[in-house]
């Protein structure tokens, strides 16, 4: 790492710590030449996600798009917005651990309406006929007759 005051290329880390959030580690580091302090952070890079849509387009994964799809289904049921957070931030982890950059939607659809499944049946049904697209009434019926 080189000194931001004077360019020398050989700096010595004094101290390093992890960031509270664990995201990051923070260093202290001195220039042996012109005799400064500095802090450096150094975090993970990051690839973003892409998201396969149904009609093949491919688009970064959008955190608030999926809450907003959460938050409409869940309107009027006991599912609060701690919980939906906490849906969105599994499926988050789950599409971060896959070996892939990409992901289908439809795919992510179901990592939360499983884990929406296991909170409230109502928000559940609802989320599940926006992205399993039931086109008639026997779809909506069929999905209820697998919950009971």
């Amino acid at each position: 790492m080189f000194c931001i005051f004077c360019k020398h290329h050989d700096t010595e880390v004094i101290e390093t710590r992890l960031s509270d959030d664990g995201s990051s580690i923070r260093r202290r580091r001195h220039c042996p030449k012109c005799n400064k302090r500095f802090t450096t952070h150094e975090r993970v890079e990051e690839l973003p996600i892409l998201v396969i849509k149904r009609d093949g387009r491919r688009e970064r994964f959008n955190r608030d798009k999926l809450v907003s799809g959460l938050m409409r289904a869940c309107e009027k049921t006991t599912v609060g917005a701690e919980q939906i957070e906490k849906i969105v931030d599994q499926v988050e982890q789950e599409l971060k651990q896959q070996d892939r950059a990409e992901a289908e939607s439809k795919t992510i659809g179901q990592w939360a309406a499983k884990r929406l499944k296991g909170i409230d049946k109502i928000a559940y049904i609802r989320f599940a006929s926006v992205f399993q697209r039931f086109v008639d009434l026997e779809d909506f019926a069929h999905e209820l007759k697998k919950l009971l």
